[in-house]
C-alpha cells in the first residue's frame, strides 16, 4: 500500500483523529460540491455566455439594419453608439449576476458586500448625479431620434448646427462660428429645423397708392418664376401662397408671400424673391410701401382732374434716443 495511505490510515489522519475528521469534512464538502454546486455553476456559466453572445447577435442586427435603412451615417453612428451601451451595459450585467452566483457557491457572505455596494452606489450616485441625468437623456435623445448630426436646431436657448453628439453632450456650432457643448440633461425642449420642410413668408409692403390686383397679379408671377426655374424648382415642396392684402398700415399695403420648401432650403428663393421684386416695383413706377409717407387726392385747378400725390413727412427726432434701426422698404422689417 502507498505510504501515504498508510499514513493516513495510523497517523494524524486515522479515523476518529482530528485531521481525520477534518479530511472527512473535506471529502464530504468535495462531493457536494461536485454533485450539487458544480452543475449549477456549469448552468450559470452556460446561461451568462448564452445570453451575452445574443446580446452581442442583437446588437450587430441593429447596426446592420441602421446600415441599410437610416437616411444617413450620422444616424449610423448614433444607432453604433446606442448598440454599445446596450452591449457593454448588458453584458456587465450578466457577469456581475453570474460572479455573485460563484461567489455564493464557493462559501462566500454577500451580504456586507451587497451592502458595501448599496453604500458605494449611493455615493457615486450623489456625486455624479448630473452624468447619470446627461446620460439618460443622451439615450432617450437617441432611442427618440429627436435629431441627427447635421440638423439644424434650437435647444438650450441656443441655434445652430448639431456638429457631434455622445451620450453625454451635445456640440451645436452657431451661424456666427461659435461653438457650444450643450450637457444633454439641460436638452429639454428640441426644435428641430431640419425635419420634413420649412414655411417661409415674405411681407411685401408696397404704397397704398398702388392698385392691390396689379401688385397681386405681379408678386404671383414673380414667385410661380423662381418656382419654376431650373436653379429652385427641386427645393419647393408646394407652389408659393400670395395670400393678398394682410393688412393696411398708414400708407402701406402689406401683401404675404408664403414659401413651403425643404428643410432649411428657403433662404435661396426668398433672396431671389426680393431681388426680383425690387426690380419690378421699379419697373412698374410702384413705390414701396412708407410708414411716414402721406397718401393724398390733389385737384389740378387748371383742368380740375383729381390726381394722386404722395408726400414723405419728416419727423423730428429725439436727440437723445437711440438712434432707428434702418427699415427695409420691401418687407417692412
Amino acid at each position: 500500500m502507498h505510504p501515504f495511505l498508510l499514513s493516513i490510515q495510523a497517523g494524524w489522519f486515522a479515523q476518529g483523529r482530528f485531521m481525520g475528521k477534518v479530511l472527512d469534512e473535506w471529502v464530504d464538502d468535495t462531493q457536494e460540491f461536485l454533485h450539487v454546486k458544480l452543475p449549477h455553476l456549469l448552468m450559470v456559466a452556460i446561461i451568462a455566455l448564452i445570453l451575452s453572445r445574443l446580446l452581442r447577435a442583437i446588437t450587430a442586427r441593429m447596426i446592420r439594419v441602421a446600415e441599410q435603412h437610416a437616411a444617413g451615417q450620422p444616424r449610423v453612428a448614433q444607432v453604433k453608439t446606442l448598440a454599445g451601451v446596450i452591449r457593454t451595459t448588458g453584458i456587465a450585467i450578466i457577469a456581475t449576476i453570474a460572479g455573485m452566483q460563484f461567489l455564493a457557491a464557493v462559501g462566500v457572505d454577500l451580504a456586507p458586500l451587497l451592502a458595501s455596494a448599496g453604500i458605494a452606489g449611493v455615493a457615486i450616485g450623489l456625486a455624479a448625479q448630473n452624468i447619470v441625468r446627461d446620460m439618460l437623456n443622451g439615450i432617450l435623445i437617441l432611442i427618440e431620434d429627436q435629431f441627427n448630426v447635421g440638423d439644424t436646431v434650437r435647444l438650450a436657448a441656443v441655434s445652430g448646427v448639431v456638429e457631434a453628439m455622445t451620450l453625454r453632450k451635445t456640440t451645436v456650432r452657431d451661424f456666427d462660428g461659435t461653438l457650444y457643448v450643450i450637457p444633454n440633461s439641460q436638452i429639454s425642449t428640441v426644435a428641430n429645423l431640419s425635419i420634413d420642410y420649412s414655411v417661409a413668408t415674405i411681407n411685401v409692403s408696397v404704397d397704398y397708392s398702388a392698385n392691390p390686383d396689379i401688385v397681386l397679379a405681379l408678386l404671383k408671377g414673380i414667385a410661380m418664376d423662381i418656382r419654376n426655374s431650373e436653379e429652385f424648382r427641386d427645393l419647393f415642396i408646394e407652389d408659393p401662397k400670395i395670400l393678398g392684402v394682410d393688412a393696411v398700415k398708414g400708407s402701406e399695403l402689406i401683401f404675404p408671400v408664403v414659401f413651403k420648401t425643404r428643410a432649411t432650403k428657403q433662404y435661396a428663393p426668398m433672396r431671389e424673391f426680393r431681388r426680383r421684386v425690387r426690380l419690378a416695383l421699379e419697373e412698374h413706377k410702384l413705390l414701396p410701401g412708407d410708414p411716414y409717407r402721406v397718401f393724398n387726392w390733389v385737384v389740378d385747378t387748371a383742368t380740375g382732374i383729381r390726381r394722386r400725390n404722395s408726400l414723405t413727412i419728416e419727423t423730428q427726432r429725439d436727440p437723445t434716443s437711440p438712434p432707428s434701426q434702418p427699415q427695409n422698404p420691401f418687407t417692412s422689417e
